[in-house]
Formats: C-alpha cells, structure tokens, sequence
C-alpha cells in the first residue's frame, strides 16, 4: 500500500510559516515570475512533483532541511527542523545519548 506523497503539505505548511506567497516563493528560488505562482500552486497540490534541485532552493529560503519535506507527520517534521538548528557539536551529543540509552 503506497502512501500519500507528503512534499506538498510540507511545502505548504513551511511557505505559509514563512509568511510568503507562492509567487514569491517562485520567485526567489528562480522561477518565472509570470509562471511561479501557477508552479508552485501544481507542487502545493501534488500534481507535479519538485525535482531534487527544485526542492532544496525552497528548503534554503523557507529555512527547513531538504529532509523536512519527507516527514510524514508534524512531530517528525518539528524534530528535522530543531535538529537541524543543533551544531554538529550538539548533534553527536543528542546521537550519542540515543545511542546509550538504546533508542538506536
């Protein structure tokens, strides 16, 4: 049973946190301005798909990990953001205590 492609809810959920429309959007990662609404519209609806490059330019404006996209759920993708705020400093310390604690 294949699931539902999470990348538009994703992409909607971290554009309207970003306070920015989809035109906008469109806009800053290089797309026509008078085609950016309308494509970023056809990617919020799930009937196109972003390629990989396409996907991390919006990641990078809208200040989420390319990995954020992927989550299936908001607690998953709430934990990709926060850890992707850590250092790497902070990030071995979280795996390090996973680890020990037998989570991983």
């Amino acid at each position: 049973m294949q699931k539902d492609n999470p990348i538009p809810a994703r992409l909607k959920a971290a554009r309207k946190k970003a306070k920015i429309t989809q035109k906008d959007l469109g806009v800053k990662i290089g797309m026509e301005p008078s085609s950016a609404s309308g494509r970023m519209n056809h990617y919020e609806k799930g009937r196109h798909v972003p390629d990989i490059g396409t996907l991390e330019r919006m990641a990078e404006e809208l200040d989420v990990p390319l990995n954020y996209f992927f989550c299936r759920n908001e607690l998953s993708a709430e934990l990709a953001c926060a850890i992707d705020k850590l250092s790497d400093e902070e990030k071995k310390t979280l795996l390090e205590n996973l680890n020990s604690e037998g989570h991983l």
